[in-house]
This record gives structure tokens, C-alpha cells and sequence, in this order.
């Protein structure tokens, strides 16, 4: 626990060290072994977190080079009245170095070993129903508020802050029965006269359930690391859908550079960004996806997330974190609705996550991905 600590302490330096600006793209950073001299650590502690580093997109490997920043903050959109600068130019800067081919490629997403991924023990399910029916009565048979229940959202909420740096309440969480359901919600919300940016490909039914709602679609072309700058700045949306990890089909996951340039897009247009968040927790990093609600100083992102993935099919429960400046519209435009999810339902997986069997199962499909 100790070692980990300290890996993840060189992890949050130097990363603040890269977009602080300290360490420019295109700077070699320290060799591990100068770094592990500088801050008092082992070799091995440095290595790790230069790895994390080079997952999430801040710097890259060469050969027999070292360590490169990639991260460029400013390289993304110039202003009004010059020409826009695709991610494109920073990736051809990239493309020679050894660690461009791991980190930027596009890959298809790998749907037979999520099959064989271990799931949630059914002797833990069971046993956590017995205990809700047992401790909560007839209280299962209420009807849940629209919102979902206080129950589920204040250990949605505790979750995560301590696994994913998600600092939220209770009344900024909205549990409905499955992704498309709180689709639809935000449909309701934001209405149907703007533009609203899909990722081409995305998985099928996110176009469908958002044309079903009657809005109007417009598909953006992904690059090698998330939506192309082009297709971006170039487009009419105000509602703009990603999944920034390992996209389906395509498998692609948004580098650091391009999450904060979704950030500026939202800054600069006064959009507003769906973060689709379907399977991140299950990824076989040492440490969770740095998500884009996490880097939001504005209230410009809607986190959404499911159940039915880190659960299993049969939890039909997903839930959506608003950020604090729309709580207020979201339940004008949408108060009449009823939450779908049983409450027993619900009960049973705010009791799975106040145990600490639910991150215990996260746990274990994490370590059987990084051992594959």
C-alpha cells in the first residue's frame, strides 16, 4: 500500500509538472534514474509512474531515448480569426517514437475477454438480498423518488470520491434504469433545437436512442485519439456524447490533450459534454481513467455510468452526475418522471458498495486484466 502511495505521488507531480507547463511537449524528462536520485524513491517507483504517464497520454517512450512529453494544452484551437490546428499535428510530431504504436493506435474493442472477465460471486448477490430484505421490511415496497433513492446516491456519491476523485452530493446524482433511459432525460433537458455530436463509430443504439427523442444527430469522425479537431470546431453542436475510454467499436481512448480539448470546446461554445463512462473502472491501469468531469471548472460535463457492466446485465441501473448549475433546469424539465429502478433494487446495490464488496469485485477483474 505504502509503495503504491509513493508511485502515485511521482504520478501527481510530474503530471502537475506537464500542464503547469514546466515540462513543454516535446521536453525529455528526466531519466528514471536521476528522478528516482531526485525525489528519494526507488527506480521501480519511477518506472511505474512514467507508465501511468504514458497510459493516460502525457508523455511517450523511445527507444533507448527515455521519455517525452506529449501533452500539449495550447496546441488545439488558436482563436476566431486564425485556423483551427488538428490534433493531427501533434500525433505526426509523435509518430516515429516507440510508444506512439501502444498508445495511439486504434484497436477494436475485445468483446470475447470481457466474457471471460470474472463477474460479481452470485453467493455475495444472494447474500446481500437477504440481508436488504431482511433489514429494510416493507420499506422495499415504497415507491423510489425521482431522483432515485437517498440510500444509492449517497453511496454512489461516497464511492466516488474515493475511487474516481469525483467530489459530488447525493442531490447532483440521478439513478434511472439503464444509459438510454438518462439519455432520453437529457434529451428533455437540453431540448431538441440544437445540434447534438455523436462519435463515429459509437456504439449504435446512443444515435438511435438520441434520434428517438427527436434530436437532432450529427456525426464526428474519430481520430486516432478521440474526435478529430476538424470535425470538432468546425461543427454546429451544443450537446456534445463521447466515450473518452476505449470507445466502441473503434477502442479508442482520449488522450490527455484531447480531453482538455473538449474542455475548451465547451468553454468557447457554450456546449455542453456527455461523458460516457461504460467501462473505465475495469481498466487494467495501476490507477482509475482521470475522467473529464474531474477536470471541469465550469459545470460543463454530465457523468454517466452503468451497473449493468460492473454488476452484470441484470442490474438495470445506471446513474448520471449533473454538475451543481443544472440540478435546478434538470428537475424543471424532467421532474415528472417517475425513477424506473425498483427500490429493492436499489437497496441491494447501495448495500454492495457500503460493504466494499462492490469495489472488491472491481479489484479483482483489474488485476485479472493486467495479468492477461
Amino acid at each position: 500500500m505504502q509503495s503504491e502511495k509513493r508511485y502515485l505521488t511521482v504520478y501527481e507531480q510530474v503530471r502537475k509538472d506537464i500542464i503547469g507547463g514546466r515540462y513543454p511537449v516535446g521536453t525529455k524528462l528526466p531519466s528514471k534514474r536521476v528522478m528516482a536520485e531526485a525525489m528519494d524513491m526507488s527506480v521501480i517507483t519511477i518506472e511505474h509512474a512514467y507508465e501511468l504517464l504514458a497510459e493516460e497520454g502525457y508523455i511517450v517512450p523511445r527507444q533507448k531515448s527515455g521519455y517525452f512529453v506529449s501533452f500539449d494544452d495550447s496546441d488545439i484551437y488558436v482563436g476566431a480569426e486564425k485556423s483551427f490546428i488538428t490534433a493531427g499535428n501533434r500525433i505526426k510530431r509523435l509518430k516515429n517514437s516507440e510508444g506512439y504504436a501502444a498508445r495511439f493506435r486504434e484497436k477494436p474493442a475485445d468483446n470475447q475477454n470481457k466474457k471471460n472477465e470474472p463477474g460479481l460471486s452470485y453467493s455475495i448477490y444472494a447474500k446481500t438480498v437477504r440481508k436488504v430484505l431482511s433489514d429494510f421490511d416493507d420499506y422495499i415496497m415504497q415507491k423510489s423518488p425521482q431522483n432515485g433513492l437517498f440510500e444509492l446516491r449517497s453511496a454512489i456519491a461516497e464511492y466516488l470520491i474515493r475511487s474516481r476523485r469525483l467530489d459530488v452530493t447525493p442531490d447532483q446524482i440521478v439513478v434511472g434504469a439503464g444509459a438510454e433511459y438518462l439519455y432520453g432525460l437529457i434529451v428533455q433537458t437540453f431540448g431538441r433545437d440544437v445540434d447534438y455530436g455523436i462519435e463515429s463509430p459509437s456504439y449504435q443504439k446512443i444515435a438511435r436512442v438520441y434520434a428517438a427523442g427527436g434530436a437532432s444527430l450529427k456525426m464526428l469522425k474519430l481520430g486516432n485519439d478521440g474526435i478529430e479537431s476538424d470535425e470538432l470546431w468546425n461543427s454546429n453542436v451544443k450537446i456534445l456524447h463521447i466515450t473518452p475510454y476505449r470507445s466502441f467499436p473503434s477502442g479508442v481512448t482520449a488522450s490527455a490533450s484531447k480531453k482538455r480539448e473538449y474542455l475548451k470546446w465547451s468553454r468557447k461554445n457554450g456546449g455542453y459534454i456527455i461523458e460516457d463512462d461504460f467501462e473505465s473502472e475495469f481498466t487494467p491501469s495501476r490507477k482509475p481513467e482521470e475522467t473529464i468531469f474531474s477536470l471541469d471548472e465550469e459545470g460543463r460535463v454530465i457523468y454517466v455510468n452503468t451497473f449493468t457492466r460492473t454488476i452484470g446485465s441484470y442490474a438495470r441501473c445506471a446513474y448520471m452526475v449533473l454538475p451543481e448549475n443544472l440540478i435546478c433546469e434538470f428537475s424543471d424539465k424532467t421532474g415528472f418522471y417517475e425513477c424506473p429502478v425498483p427500490t429493492l433494487d436499489q437497496l441491494v446495490i447501495a448495500s454492495l458498495i457500503d460493504s466494499g464488496d462492490f469495489e472488491r469485485h472491481i479489484n479483482k477483474v483489474r488485476r485479472y486484466n493486467r495479468n492477461k
